[in-house]
């Protein structure tokens, strides 16, 4: 962690008690001579120097030119095979009798409801028992489409022995990470520093004022495992320690809790200067030492999509476009981008992006499919077709709304959150495999593709469809991919050709082999949706919302789609309704899809957090440009101000993750880390300049240039690790153009203007429109607009600076040659 390596000295007290620990349970002696530390200092600032893993994922590293990276994963990656082979046995119970769990709404703690275990969700009433009893506290984070969070139920927490061993040392609480992030940031934050990794099911134990004393991810059940220490084992250890040594373990919890606060605490110290477009020159040199050529992406596997990283390199090709470096940033996106669409990490029978890929080549993925994915990798095919103009873009962008429609989308409005990776492969199966409703057997396919290509006496639909995907007699999955043997014999449909050989293999026209195509995958999705469908996780989160509402107003914008603009204002409409309170100008965090289909919440709902701000303020600005209704950019101006009023650290500078007063929270801390979701403050720093462009309040671009300061030194050192946050910098350093078109907005010579924004990738300017009638929410809030008029009764565009404008034009051809001059 970059913040914690600042204070090394203070390091040092996070891992004494974890080596004890360590060294209690390790079957060999050469842990315990390592040196003070469990994890060697050394070994440590090697991880650290490199970048914070974003705590809403876990880590594996991806070694560049001059630093180590880590990118995000929904699973345990350090450790991955024995872990694998862990998960293969099973030695759990049930019981029929719920526990405290089975009164909550989140799908993941309701899945943990007939565990022997005696969970308590987060709340005082563990906290207030754990003090009575005078109990360590066991915590487990986890969430419902985690596949290891699954494996160590069926082993451990099913386990009714187990159970009798959590329930009598121990207050056991359940959290869904996705619910209470705070949560797992400030513990993750731990088990990353004591540990060197991190990921999910995080286990962490707490003195029972929520100190953590000893954390790791997942633990197999017993000992039997690669010397690694059993569940049970640990639980024995540490109720024995708590037991003869508890004023040790309290100092201990003490220390490490100090040393954390110290090492993420991050200010702007009123002595940094503002980064400079170097920062984007250093970003690219450290993506461009890791791009994979071959394949695409960068680094090697496991593989990650990163629309993060995207975004930025985008915005460095628009700076330099006539330069070799800005080609060669366009070619990294697009020849990545273009590998994923044909890799088995996109769905090609039922459409989406899974959650990232196991190797290199982008074919065997984690099969779970994530929301944040969806929304962001919208936009980044959406930018790549505004750029191209290459149909297979777009065509992408398209497949992900078609998915998300169908499938993560409740009836009034709201998006779901993720599908599992694991499902039963047939309704007698006993045990869910991962990836089961997505994979095919040789003679699945031929028998179902059994049908002649039209006009062909002895081709058939497999035979192409086969060809053109990959697919195998034996199974196209590497072994070494397949520890558990789940996917033997399967095959992972991944194009590694293209249309035109396809159709010079069978001589056939490239029209015939696209119907074929087509044909066939509306035959396997009509068998999919007869398999055992994978677990939904039916919760509705804002910030994961505001990222969708992202998508598809920025779909409505680029594609020229008003159903897709109509989607987005039908799910900021559904924030609105169950995830806003008015009279307190706040967000929520969650609500839950009821037992009836409608919308349910919680006793308690639990308030939003400064990502849900961000990132629905985010949509909402983009749900402005592409429906150009003011309502938008008007809450916009409501949620900024109450994110300031909540997160804003007023003598350091930047977005605490939480708000103040929530004595459960024992660290507030501050986001710098741009993983698989952005980080609140590089989303926010973009959103402040974008406001204050809109409404001309130079007070809210002065809050984004301090934010700059706060992180300039993880700018000019590791930009890679804040891409976001350096498309920000951007955006203020080339300083943004306000484009306004005034006219009717339903005239077909305004529609034309507006098209020709929407055509065009310039991402630093922002679009308003102005119907000329002097009135409403942007003419109260711009004086400028009322100076500008129609010319001669057309629509007329107004291409402007700090709000001093250019001559303005009703000629279209003109409107785009300056357009053509702000793009770059």
């Amino acid at each position: 962690m970059s913040l914690l390596c600042r204070h090394n000295a203070a390091l040092s007290a996070l891992n004494t008690w974890s080596k004890v620990l360590r060294c209690a349970l390790s079957a060999t002696n050469e842990q315990c001579t390592a040196g003070t530390n469990f994890v060697k200092t050394t070994e440590r600032q090697s991880s650290c120097f490199a970048c914070r893993p974003s705590l809403a994922s876990n880590c594996s590293p991806l070694t560049t030119k001059s630093h180590t990276r880590f990118e995000p994963c929904s699973t345990r990656v350090l450790n991955r095979s024995p872990c694998r082979e862990m998960a293969s046995s099973s030695d759990s119970g049930s019981s029929a009798q719920q526990n405290r769990l089975a009164l909550e709404k989140s799908p993941y703690l309701l899945q943990h409801a007939s565990n022997p275990v005696h969970w308590y969700p987060w709340g005082d009433e563990a906290m207030q028992k754990a003090k009575a009893d005078d109990k360590p506290i066991f915590l487990s984070v986890g969430y419902s489409t985690c596949h290891w969070c699954h494996v160590m139920e069926r082993e451990s927490f099913e386990n009714t022995e187990i159970g009798d061993v959590l329930n009598k040392y121990f207050i056991s609480i359940k959290v869904d990470r996705e619910e209470r992030p705070d949560v797992d940031r400030v513990y993750m934050t731990y088990v990353q520093a004591s540990t060197g990794s991190g990921g999910w099911p995080m286990s962490v134990f707490l003195t029972p004022d929520l100190k953590p004393i000893f954390g790791g991810t997942y633990f197999p059940p017993d000992d039997r495992y690669y010397s690694r220490p059993g569940f049970k084992s640990l639980l024995m250890l540490i109720a024995q320690k708590w037991k003869t040594n508890r004023s040790e373990i309290e100092e201990q919890g003490t220390a490490i809790l100090d040393a954390l606060m110290r090492g993420t605490h991050v200010t702007d110290h009123g002595d940094t200067e503002m980064p400079t477009t170097e920062v984007l020159s250093k970003l690219y040199e450290m993506f461009e030492g890791t791009y994979d050529e071959e394949y695409g992406g960068f680094g090697k596997a496991p593989k990650f999509p990163q629309p993060v990283n995207f975004n930025v390199l985008f915005r460095f090709y628009n700076m330099k476009k006539d330069t070799e470096e800005g080609k060669t940033a366009l070619n990294m996106c697009l020849n990545t981008l273009r590998m994923m669409a044909k890799g088995g990490i996109h769905d090609h029978i039922a459409q989406g992006f899974h959650r990232y890929s196991t190797d290199q080549v982008w074919h065997v993925p984690h099969f779970e499919k994530m929301l944040y994915d969806q929304g962001q990798l919208a936009v980044t095919y959406l930018d790549a077709y505004q750029i191209t103009k290459e149909k297979i873009f777009a065509e992408m962008a398209r497949d992900i709304f078609e998915y998300v429609n169908r499938d993560l989308s409740h009836p009034e409005g709201g998006f779901y959150s993720a599908e599992d990776a694991d499902s039963l492969p047939t309704p007698q199966s006993k045990e869910k495999k991962e990836g089961a409703f997505c994979v095919w057997t040789w003679e699945e396919l031929h028998s179902l593709l059994a049908d002649k290509v039209p006009g062909q006496d002895s081709l058939t639909l497999a035979d192409v469809f086969c060809h053109h995907c990959g697919c195998r007699k034996e199974g196209n999955v590497d072994p070494m991919q397949d520890p558990h043997e789940e996917l033997k014999h399967q095959n992972v449909l991944m194009v590694k050709g293209s249309v035109e050989e396809t159709a010079a293999k069978f001589d056939l026209e490239e029209e015939v082999v696209n119907d074929t195509l087509q044909k066939c995958r509306q035959i396997l999705f009509e068998k999919r949706q007869q398999r055992p469908k994978p677990h939904l996780d039916n919760k509705m989160v804002s910030s994961w919302n505001g990222l969708m509402i992202s998508g598809m107003a920025r779909g409505g914008q680029v594609l020229g789609d008003p159903e897709l603009t109509k989607r987005a204002v039908k799910a900021a409409e559904f924030l609105q309704t169950h995830l806003y309170d008015a009279d307190t100008n706040t967000l929520l965090r969650s609500c839950y899809t009821a037992e009836d289909g409608g919308v349910a919440q919680i006793s308690k709902p639990i308030g939003g957090f400064v990502d849900d701000y961000a990132f629905v303020v985010r949509g909402l600005l983009d749900l402005y440009e592409a429906s150009l209704d003011p309502r938008w950019l008007e809450w916009c101006q409501k949620l900024q101000a109450k994110q300031d009023e909540l997160f804003w650290d007023e003598e350091g500078g930047g977005y605490f993750s939480t708000a103040d007063g929530d004595s459960s929270i024992v660290l507030r801390m501050k986001e710098d880390q741009d993983g698989a979701e952005p980080s609140p403050n590089s989303v926010s720093c973009m959103n402040l300049l974008r406001l204050s462009s809109f409404l001309d309040h130079p007070e809210r671009s002065s809050r984004a240039e301090r934010i700059l300061h706060v992180f300039a030194k993880r700018l000019t050192t590791i930009p890679v690790a804040v891409p976001e946050l350096v498309c920000a910098l951007t955006f203020h350093l080339q300083t943004p153009k306000q484009i306004i078109i005034v006219g009717p907005q339903d005239a077909d010579d305004t529609k034309a203007m507006l098209r020709a924004v929407h055509d065009c990738f310039i991402p630093n300017k922002i679009l308003i429109w102005a119907d000329g009638s002097k009135q409403g929410f942007l003419y109260e809030k711009l004086d400028l607009l009322k100076s500008l008029n129609m010319v001669e009764e057309k629509a007329t565009a107004y291409v402007c600076e700090n709000y001093r404008c250019a001559a303005p034009t009703t000629s279209l051809q003109q409107f785009q040659q300056q357009l053509d001059g702000i793009g770059g």
